[in-house]
């Protein structure tokens, strides 16, 4: 079982920046790959960014490319997602997400708000 623990949402107006982190437990497993999701109210989940743990590649949903920025610390088992030019649009619950194993399992955080004012 893997846990992961998400922090750093908020409120913010639009135009200005926040910083996810998501932190996964004791590293007994072999990561592939973390990622960032979101849900706003009334929509489905969706992807926003994901980074290889490898090799450090990086892909965004092109509604956030240019604006937000993926990275991870390997040796702190954490991903981070620098979100710049937040717009109203950008408000959602956040959910980091990690897949692990060669059996390619995937686990959930539990969330974090973010909120951007117009």
């Amino acid at each position: 079982q893997v846990q992961l623990v998400e922090s750093g949402g908020g409120l913010v107006q639009a135009g200005g920046s926040l910083r996810l982190s998501c932190a996964a437990s004791r590293r007994t497993y072999s990561i592939y790959r973390m990622g960032w999701f979101r849900q706003a109210p009334g929509k489905e989940r969706e992807f926003v960014a994901t980074i290889s743990w490898s090799d450090g590649s990086t892909y965004y949903a092109d509604s956030v490319k240019g604006r937000f920025t993926i990275s991870r610390d390997n040796a702190k088992n954490t991903v981070y997602l620098q979100m710049n030019s937040l717009k109203p649009e950008d408000t959602a619950v956040y959910y980091c997400n990690v897949i692990v194993g060669p059996g390619r399992y995937d686990y959930w955080g539990q969330g974090t708000q973010v909120t951007v004012s117009s």
